[in-house]
């Protein structure tokens, strides 16, 4: 069968093969026949790529993917290999293609501290991961993007420097979340959406919400029908039993557990309970679109989501692959690289929220990338109270999630729903996210199979290498190849000579 961008139906494979000329084939690996310069190591912007698994139209199977012009023009579906097809061709056997993935909450931390990342070696990491598309976190970089005129600054500082394409989530702080005209400012700036904190934020030009906060930036994002992410931790108003008393440890991980307890993230939910409500058709914000990021308790907080949910709340969840790989009683203590907010917490929290998310309960994944400099990680002191929290993670989501997936029995076409549909959807990009004809040619090509350890000579592009708390695990999952609107930006460990990634505005 062949689905057609031009037509929209699929149609027989068969009825095209007499049109099809002579093909030049392209069989991987690539080294020594890629030409491309420029935007893409491939000097076609009319081409095939084909391999006997591809995640398309619901099904994983053999199929030929038409790119043309920075789009999918068409899909070849079924026995491909029968017919020559008449542009370049790119035979990737039984790699899997698949939609590239959309990560909605990284920190790329430029401008102003590009010295713990930045968009250039933030993007090569991601496009070496296979993510086709970044939406940047407002905090983090300095100034904090609040305004039309931090965003400014932002879109200055990403020129010429993406190798992916990168949206920007605005910030909703005390100074504009009461004031309409300035949220509107920012949003016709085009932010994809606004994120909150409950908690301080650790960065002092971002500070905590409250619930009044956060209830009236949702009558203003209602109207642009935009999400708003929040940072679900709020200190409760009475102290949990579970928190600190006396003389504790500081390189102890389960010092740095206690500190910020499940009751955090619970706290944070009952006080969105007007919001959520809110956001019901018929509320105060009816349009409005509440995201909860990186959800670490899967027990109290879980159930409160989950009801909210099936009251009506417009609200979708998402967790971090950290939370479903690592479990507490395995972080060494001393070792800062695993400190991230909320923490990582016990082993039954990790299945639960295994459980909640192929349930469905928990709608997509992010890597939540929030590096530093290894300074700041105070790795050599081992405090977990005071080294700075994050988890560096962007070039390795894509093998971390499969590798502990499978035991779980997870499937591409969750991979795709988890990476790329749903988070497509939360950035409201409409032609991302699917392999389909008309969408752009956002793609990654990965061999499941390819087992890789994560050693020192394992070549990671993030600016600071040293600090995932990643390294030295064997993962399952390599990446031939990336492609972002039709170019090749990544394959077989070389990136493409230009950043031709695009910034993603809001209309």
């Amino acid at each position: 069968m062949v689905a057609s961008a031009a037509s929209g139906k699929v149609l027989p494979l068969l009825a095209v093969a007499a049109a099809l000329a002579a093909a030049l084939l392209y069989a991987a690996p690539f080294s020594k026949s890629l030409g491309g310069e420029g935007c893409s190591l491939l000097p076609h912007d009319h081409f095939w790529i084909a391999s006997e698994r591809v995640v398309t139209l619901g099904r994983v199977g053999p199929a030929a993917v038409e790119v043309k012009g920075g789009l999918i023009n068409a899909i070849a579906v079924g026995d491909y290999r029968s017919f020559v097809l008449r542009r370049p061709i790119l035979d990737y056997g039984d790699a899997v293609i698949m939609p590239g993935l959309i990560d909605v909450h990284a920190h790329l931390d430029e401008p102003g501290r590009a010295e713990w990342e930045g968009f250039s070696t933030g993007t090569r990491a991601a496009a070496a991961g296979g993510i086709t598309t970044l939406v940047d976190m407002p905090l983090n970089s300095f100034p904090s993007t609040v305004s039309q005129e931090t965003l400014k600054l932002k879109l200055d500082a990403a020129r010429d420097k993406l190798y992916v394409d990168v949206g920007f989530w605005g910030g909703l702080v005390p100074e504009n979340a009461m004031d309409p005209s300035k949220l509107e400012s920012l949003l016709n700036a085009g932010v994809l959406g606004l994120k909150s904190f409950m908690c301080p934020s650790g960065i002092n030009d971002f500070p905590m919400t409250n619930s009044t906060h956060i209830e009236e930036g949702l009558v203003t994002l209602a109207k642009y029908k935009r999400p708003l992410l929040i940072h679900a931790e709020r200190i409760p108003d009475v102290a949990s039993d579970e928190e600190l008393d006396g003389e504790l440890d500081p390189r102890s991980y389960a010092t740095y557990l206690k500190s910020r307890p499940a009751t955090w993230e619970e706290s944070a939910i009952r006080d969105l309970k007007r919001a959520m409500k809110d956001t019901e058709v018929g509320g105060r914000s009816e349009g409005a679109h509440l995201h909860i990021v990186h959800l670490s308790d899967a027990e109290t907080t879980l159930e409160l989501l989950k009801d909210a949910k099936h009251s009506g709340a417009r609200l979708s969840i998402e967790t971090c692959p950290h939370y479903l790989a690592f479990a507490a009683e395995e972080v060494p203590d001393g070792d800062t690289r695993f400190k991230c907010s909320p923490p990582i917490r016990d082993a039954a929290n990790k299945e639960n929220l295994w459980e909640a998310l192929l349930d469905g309960h928990i709608d997509m994944l992010s890597s939540d990338h929030s590096p530093s400099t290894p300074d700041l990680k105070l790795m050599d002191e081992g405090n977990f109270l005071k080294a700075w929290g994050g988890i560096s993670s962007l070039q390795f989501v894509l093998p971390v999630t499969w590798s502990h997936g499978k035991k779980y029995g997870i499937t591409l076409n969750q991979l795709v729903s988890w990476w790329s549909e749903k988070p497509a959807e939360l950035a409201g990009q409409k032609n991302k996210g699917s392999i389909l004809p008309g969408y752009h040619a956002d793609i990654v090509v990965w061999k499941p199979e390819a087992q890789f350890h994560l050693d020192d000579s394992h070549t990671v592009y993030h600016k600071h290498w040293n600090i995932s708390a990643y390294l030295g695990k064997e993962l399952s999952g390599m990446v031939l190849s990336t492609f972002v609107r039709g170019n090749l930006v990544f394959a077989e460990g070389k990136h493409a000579g230009a950043a031709c990634g695009v910034p993603i505005l809001a209309k």
